[in-house]
């Protein structure tokens, strides 16, 4: 444990917090001026820091300046006998965690010090977390292959397009290509072109001269300068307006462009990595977009697929999600169930990553237990029709069994295979009628076939040649995602798993 500083040149303060710190089992280490313990941060740190705001040879706002300038989440409680409005103000622009006024009640200070540690300690967590943190997170094939576009770019300068919805992460590929390109040491800047008034969007791209404008009343540098030498992320770029894609087509083409009110040409060495939710040929088409700036940006595409296309990532994102909101509202982690866990999966997401991330903010908030129940999530999620997971709700189990009628079930085999062959896929059983009364004919005549050639456990062999065709149909559908054929077919994680080992399906 790192132990806790107290800096003051009153040997009696020191004397009185160390007796009362050790007595509390807090390690203490005192210094009577500011210099002694600058020079003892060169070998080691404290896990908070108690100063003293006036000592001979430097003051403790001087001192929180040194201290916050290395150690940035180190929290710093300052004393001090002059309880005046400024040192106040002062002490907690400086970023001080409390300000302490003397004389002070002992047990007070003991408790605002423990207080500062936990803060320590909290902060301590979050940095470890954020240094594990991968920048995105994937397991499935879509995303591994966008992850490998990005190994594939990493030492490239060309302009990149991500196409994807709302939420499904494009400036996170964005970052990640900045980051792992021979311009990582420059600037990443990002600007939102739909988010910014058409009349302002020009100057906060290319800046404006001092007068330009009425408010102009300063040369601003644009964002373009702003990235010199490293990448500029334009997204919603289809919805930027038309005069002002031809002017970043001319920047695209020759690496020059002028300030808004400015008669001197600017050139910026910069990366450009565009991204939008809308179809770009479409408003070629419509005339809302220049084919040639399409052309221009279009050198390298990147789709980042949807959060129901890669349903596979929702549990690892949710857990993940779950840990990170913990650790910033310094609680304990909450679980998912697994009902609640299959409710997540049947859900479509519209917002996508986005969505199940203030989600699990959500849940980390307002759930009542350290397990989260299908019953917990918001209302959004519940009232999500049709899903695998509100049925499985309304039986009032994990999922029904697979033997089933199919009225039951929320899948019916297509007929056309050979009875005891597994099937090639599964068909939802709502406007299925015909195939329903195929499916059942087929399975009276291979009931009758067995029974007449007196075949012994004939429930059993259909059972189990039934339950064998199903998971295989389900799994070639979802091409072997066991969770996902298990939503399919209304039942749980474990019951597919379960199955398939009894049923010695190689799979």
């Amino acid at each position: 444990m790192k132990s806790i500083w107290v800096v003051d040149d009153d040997h009696s303060i020191r004397f009185v917090l160390e007796k009362a710190l050790s007595r509390e089992g807090l390690p203490v280490r005192s210094f009577s001026n500011a210099r002694d313990l600058l020079a003892a941060l060169e070998e080691d740190s404290p896990q908070v820091l108690v100063s003293d705001i006036r000592m001979p040879g430097g003051s403790g706002l001087d001192l929180l300046a040194k201290v916050k300038a290395r150690l940035p989440h180190l929290p710093v409680i300052i004393m001090t006998a002059y309880s005046d409005l400024d040192s106040a103000v002062a002490a907690f622009q400086g970023g001080a965690f409390e300000y302490l006024p003397k004389p002070f009640d002992l047990p007070r200070a003991v408790e605002l010090i423990r207080r500062a540690q936990e803060e320590s300690q909290r902060e301590a967590v979050a940095d470890e977390a954020a240094a594990q943190v991968p920048e995105m997170l994937g397991q499935a094939p879509a995303m591994q292959d966008v992850f490998r576009a990005i190994g594939r770019l990493s030492q490239s300068h060309v302009t990149v397009l991500i196409t994807g919805e709302s939420g499904s992460g494009k400036e996170l590929v964005a970052r990640a290509l900045h980051k792992h390109s021979p311009r990582a040491e420059g600037p990443f800047v990002a600007i939102n072109t739909a988010a910014i008034p058409k009349d302002l969007l020009e100057s906060e791209l290319f800046g404006h001269e001092r007068g330009a404008f009425t408010g102009a009343q300063a040369t601003r540098r644009g964002r373009f300068e702003q990235a010199d030498g490293g990448t500029l992320f334009l997204d919603e770029i289809g919805d930027m307006p038309l005069e002002l894609q031809t002017r970043l087509l001319r920047v695209l083409s020759d690496g020059q462009f002028y300030r808004v009110g400015g008669h001197s040409p600017l050139r910026a060495n910069v990366r450009v990595i565009a991204a939008t939710h809308q179809n770009l040929e479409s408003r070629v088409r419509q005339g809302a977009f220049r084919e040639d700036l399409f052309h221009r940006l279009n050198v390298i595409r990147l789709r980042l697929p949807p959060l129901r296309e890669r349903r596979e990532d929702i549990g690892v994102l949710a857990r993940f999600f779950l840990q990170r909101s913990a650790t910033e509202l310094g609680v304990e982690t909450k679980r998912l169930s697994e009902a609640a866990l299959a409710q997540l999966l049947a859900f479509d997401f519209p917002g996508n990553v986005r969505q199940l991330e203030n989600i699990c903010h959500w849940l980390s908030v307002m759930a009542p237990s350290q397990v989260v129940e299908a019953k917990d999530l918001p209302q959004e999620l519940l009232q999500a029709p049709g899903s695998a997971a509100e049925l499985a709700l309304e039986r009032g189990e994990e999922g029904g069994a697979l033997t089933e009628g199919p009225g039951q079930g929320q899948v019916l085999p297509q007929i056309g295979a050979s009875a005891g062959a597994p099937l090639a896929a599964v068909a939802p059983l709502s406007g299925a009628s015909a195939a329903h009364e195929a499916w059942v004919m087929e399975m009276a005549r291979e009931a009758r076939r067995l029974l007449a050639a007196g075949e012994p456990e004939v429930w059993e062999l259909l059972s189990r040649r039934f339950e064998a065709s199903l998971i295989t149909a389900a799994l070639e559908l979802t091409h072997g995602r066991r969770i996902e054929a298990a939503q399919k077919l209304g039942i749980g994680r474990n019951t597919i798993t379960r199955k398939i080992q009894e049923l010695g399906l190689d799979v």
